[in-house]
């Protein structure tokens, strides 16, 4: 098959997929979107036309969720399509999501004033995690352990000139066991997970966290599964935490998923089943 990879930035789970794609036989055609001129109201590139599918790679969300689309507008069949990125990047459009199709998520409230945002903080109960709905690595991710806490962060975010910080997504805050789960969701299956250990709150790799291999329980399969459905299938990232009752709550799902952290420490070749269970899915 001809396979596409859509790209701003070519990390080490960029040159996996590459890689496994040409050891299985595929014909590999990078798209560096940086440098592509998207003309929408006209024919698809010639040198596009006759891929049989792209993986959509980019980093920025914006240049995904725009790329994504423009590539599907040329009739171009993309892994994630541009409706997935867009609401797997929507911690809002997620949670609801998530929720109207049965799968287990914090307690969580939108408040859109400050006053609103107290009044969640109280009926929740602290401390409260306090989230923008667009994001990604933990980014001004805030844990408010009293009111007090809760004002300062809601007085920042409420003088920032960026619209969607108005929206305040506040979360009960899981009292997890020091760290949280990063599951693999790959066409329906579950083929690996991840522990993320840290001695911060923020358990992400991305901020120092430590990664170790996850056992695949059969609830942690059941709950990937159920999310990843949800959100639209495909490729994805699903992010949970245990409670100190041991239940399972996704918190976020990630429509590009970085994964050279858990092909480091299980020995696992994602790039690989994602090769192959994407093909196998565009075969049909």
């Amino acid at each position: 098959m001809r396979i596409g990879i859509a790209y701003d930035l070519v990390r080490e789970e960029e040159r996996l997929l590459v890689e496994a794609a040409k050891r299985r036989g595929h014909e590999v055609k990078p798209v560096f979107v940086p440098k592509t001129l998207a003309r929408i109201d006209g024919d698809t590139p010639d040198h596009l036309r006759n891929l049989d599918f792209v993986l959509e790679r980019c980093v920025s969300f914006y240049r995904a969720l725009a790329s994504s689309a423009v590539l599907e507008g040329w009739g171009l069949r993309v892994v994630n399509p541009h409706q997935v990125i867009r609401d797997c990047g929507d911690k809002l459009v997620t949670s609801i999501r998530l929720k109207s199709h049965g799968v287990p998520i914090p307690r969580t409230v939108i408040a859109f004033t400050r006053e609103g945002a107290v009044e969640a903080a109280r009926e929740l109960g602290y401390p409260v995690v306090v989230k923008p709905i667009y994001g990604s690595w933990g980014r001004l991710m805030a844990r408010a352990l009293s009111e007090e806490d809760l004002l300062d962060v809601i007085d920042f975010r409420e003088s920032m000139p960026v619209s969607y910080f108005k929206v305040h997504y506040i979360q009960e805050f899981v009292r997890k066991p020091g760290r949280d789960i990063r599951s693999f969701y790959v066409w329906g299956e579950v083929p690996v997970a991840i522990y993320r250990y840290s001695n911060r709150w923020k358990t992400n790799t991305a901020l120092g966290g430590r990664a170790e291999p996850a056992e695949l329980t059969e609830e942690l399969v059941e709950v990937t599964v159920k999310a990843g459905d949800a959100m639209g299938g495909g490729v994805l990232g699903i992010d949970l935490v245990e409670s100190p009752e041991g239940e399972l709550y996704v918190i976020e799902v990630n429509a590009v998923v970085e994964f050279r952290n858990t092909v480091r420490v299980t020995g696992y070749d994602l790039a690989g089943r994602i090769i192959e269970r994407t093909a196998e899915e565009m075969r049909r």
